[in-house]
């Protein structure tokens, strides 16, 4: 529990729920990230898995985006490649899922977390499920997440929480610009449309629902290339001397 988690649970009706949790306000470790991508790309190999709950531990927040302390311990371009290749590879695996996953967000988003929620084929969110891309705030940008933001709700939306790191847009927000598929009043509401949608796309073609997916996510084929470059771009920049002190400025604030 200390280190976090990644875990799998599939049920009888063919839903596989993938739960990930670490202590830090479920933020994602190059660790997490490998076993994150694993997971859903073995639940898109499982014949028996016909839809993908994808949800996160603990009340308050989804996602924190990135581990700050494996952010400040990168000291080559190597290692800031691999790490930030992480979100890539979750990307690239909810992407090439032939099931549909739904994201279950019942808290806020930040970073890598938005990215998560966006590529998602269709994410059910409570109140309170704030989002906020701060990657510029620490020296870098969300050039991984990037594509996944953009392709969800635009270029300008996008653009717009890229360049105001610092400002949460709260949920509604979310869910005007199309990030958000629904939005409830409540967790439970939340829990109980989600069961509703994964029971009925359990029992959908899994033919036709593949055929959707790739209708869908048309255009994204270069992803696999494209999410890579954007890591050695984030790779490179947090080894500059403007985002280490912004990193270190960051954790003192958070001790």
């Amino acid at each position: 529990m200390s280190l976090g988690y990644v875990t799998s649970h599939i049920d009888h009706n063919g839903v596989n729920t993938i739960e990930f949790f670490h202590p830090q306000s479920n933020s994602l470790p190059g660790r997490l990230l490998e076993e994150l991508a694993q997971t859903i790309h073995g639940a898109g190999n499982d014949d028996d898995t016909k839809v993908i709950v994808l949800r996160s531990a603990g009340e308050k927040t989804f996602c924190a985006g990135a581990s700050f302390d494996e952010l400040a311990a990168i000291k080559t371009h190597d290692e800031g490649l691999q790490f930030f290749s992480g979100f890539a590879h979750v990307l690239n695996a909810m992407r090439k899922s032939p099931q549909f996953i739904i994201a279950r967000i019942q808290g806020k988003c930040v970073g890598g977390g938005v990215g998560i929620a966006a590529a998602a084929d269709y994410a059910i969110a409570a109140e309170g499920a704030d989002i906020k891309l701060s990657e510029l705030a620490v020296g870098i940008g969300p050039f991984v997440v990037g594509p996944a933001v953009e392709r969800k709700i635009g270029l300008a939306a996008f653009g717009n929480l890229a360049i105001d790191a610092t400002m949460w847009r709260n949920a509604e927000w979310a869910k005007r610009k199309g990030l958000y598929s629904e939005l409830h009043a409540s967790v439970d509401d939340m829990d109980e449309s989600i069961q509703r949608l994964s029971y009925e796309l359990a029992h959908s073609n899994p033919l036709a629902m593949l055929e959707m997916k790739k209708m869908l996510w048309k255009g994204t084929e270069n992803w696999d290339q494209l999410l890579l470059q954007r890591a050695a771009i984030s790779g490179s920049l947090v080894l500059g001397a403007f985002t280490r002190n912004a990193i270190e400025k960051f954790k003192a604030k958070t001790k």
